[in-house]
């Protein structure tokens, strides 16, 4: 397999990373790549040079990558089924008031009472400060600036509910305070949005010209006459002004992707990074090549992006699953591999990363390879993935100790499902686990503190925290406020991304 990591260009990344937002948010596949491509056309028309250009293309493609901060919590509030909630909402957000409660209020599951319907409603509207969309903005500017991108961008993602009339979030922000690639790509989503639901696109700006939209991109989009593109890559890739950017730390990039994907559930934060762990250390247990080892590394990475693609009310539950929830989950291998084969420089691990689930008797997904289809790599990613799975708490089980997790895994080599030459290379590394000690906590966090973040990244409350920790509840919020400061974050998303990011999960 060829390494991809040569000449990967950044905006190849981000628009993968749209697609796999398109599926976090419930929007048709391409969402991300037309607004991207309607957003230049009206940056252009209204004289943007070409640095601004880019920096509105970056945006269009990253604006909803703090989509998975708090899904768990909304797909709880909303009866299960936090995608379909949020493309429920999407055309309202730079509407009316009552455009907005209609929105949530359509979002919540269809079989929810009307006490629950409301209940959601109201919920949405007087949101945590350090939940919902304030959540959102925050993680999206963390992982743009792990990909070092320009302050500007960072700043228009700190902003990207924003809107003209200052009634948007999270902070409020008015007229041209509002950064200029958010108030382009306002009226950019929106334009794909209703133009996909057959509206008066027309009347719509009309409408909301000078209320959520900047007059003058209203007035550039009708100057500009701009039609709704197809979600055409190459013509994506060609819109960015020149010099194009490239990638210069791929396996920094894949770690974004990873902990955007991980974020999605308490449960599996920190996941894909301990998968990659386990397969690079059992890849070496093998004596692979060291560019076998890198390509395992890096399609491990980003094995579970298809995840995102599947509601929360599913992962999270804690009971067994329905037949028709065991079809979703089945998808997320084939989510994963059509989301990496969009980009010719990550094809090379997309039929790598999906094979997660594959089996040697056939019986695994989304596939049903065999044996003599499955390369040594996929037969340590299937084990990594099963170890990884095992050793970590899940809603309808506590973690196994690795003794246990090794019997376990076992029987599924004595099942004929997973290679016992791979099992024992994973359990191998595992084994390595843990032993190098001794290094000091980042930011200056005390060993409590890190205990405190590592507890509150599993989605716990405050009485929940304190009652684990055997602390009171006003100790926990102490602690947390001085966790906040020290690491630089506001949400509870934002210091999961941070834990995971410092591997102190």
């Amino acid at each position: 397999m060829p390494s991809p990591g040569e000449g990967l260009r950044l905006t190849e990344l981000l628009a993968s990373l749209s697609l796999a937002t398109d599926l976090g948010t419930g929007q048709p596949m391409g969402h991300g790549l037309r607004t991207s491509l309607i957003a230049v056309a009206l940056a252009r028309t209204m004289g943007l040079d070409d640095d601004r250009v880019r920096c509105v293309q970056q945006v269009a493609l990253l604006r909803f990558v703090g989509c998975t901060a708090d899904a768990y919590l909304t797909a709880r509030s909303t009866g299960g089924d936090e995608i379909s909630f949020n493309a429920s909402m999407a055309p309202y957000l730079n509407g009316s008031l009552l455009g907005v409660m209609t929105g949530i209020f359509k979002g919540v599951a269809p079989g929810e009472s009307l006490l629950r319907k409301t209940t959601a409603t109201l919920a949405s509207i007087r949101e945590p400060a350090d939940s919902g969309l304030a959540a959102h903005c925050e993680v999206a500017a963390m992982l743009a600036r792990r990909l070092r991108l320009d302050d500007r961008v960072i700043t228009a993602l700190q902003a990207a509910y924003e809107r003209w009339d200052g009634k948007g979030l999270p902070t409020g922000l008015r007229g041209e305070d509002v950064p200029i690639e958010v108030r382009i790509n306002s009226v950019a989503k929106d334009v794909d949005l209703f133009s996909a639901m057959g509206a008066d696109i027309g009347e719509i700006l009309e409408d909301r010209r000078g209320k959520g939209y900047d007059p003058t991109v209203v007035d550039a989009f009708r100057e500009a006459t701009v039609t709704v593109p197809e979600a055409d890559w190459d013509e994506v890739l060609a819109a960015e002004p020149r010099p194009v950017s490239y990638l210069d730390d791929l396996d920094t990039a894949l770690s974004v992707v990873a902990d955007f994907v991980d974020l999605k559930s308490p449960w599996t934060r920190g996941h894909s990074h301990r998968v990659a762990d386990l397969a690079t250390g059992a890849a070496r247990e093998a004596g692979l090549s060291s560019g076998v080892e890198d390509d395992l590394r890096r399609a491990a990475l980003v094995h579970d992006v298809g995840r995102v693609g599947i509601e929360n009310g599913i992962w999270d539950k804690p009971g067994p699953l329905s037949t028709d929830e065991w079809e979703k989950v089945r998808m997320h291998p084939y989510l994963t591999q059509r989301i990496l084969a969009r980009c010719p420089q990550l094809a090379s691990l997309a039929v790598l990363a999906s094979s997660h689930h594959e089996r040697l008797d056939g019986s695994g997904y989304h596939r049903q390879s065999v044996a003599d289809f499955l390369p040594v790599e996929a037969r340590l990613l299937a084990a990594a993935d099963v170890l990884a799975a095992l050793t970590a708490e899940r809603p309808h089980r506590e973690a196994m100790d690795l003794s246990a997790a090794s019997a376990d895994i076992r029987a599924e080599v004595d099942a004929g499902r997973l290679d016992r030459r791979a099992v024992e290379c994973v359990i191998a590394a595992a084994g390595g686990e843990g032993q190098e000690a001794g290094w000091a906590n980042p930011d200056g966090l005390t060993d409590r503190e890190v205990e405190v973040l590592q507890v509150m990244t599993r989605g716990l409350t405050n009485r929940e925290m304190a009652e684990e920790l055997f602390i009171s509840p006003k100790t926990v919020g102490r602690h947390i406020e001085n966790i906040y400061a020290k690491i630089g974050v506001s949400t509870r998303a934002g210091a999961a991304v941070y834990a995971m990011e410092q591997r102190l999960l």
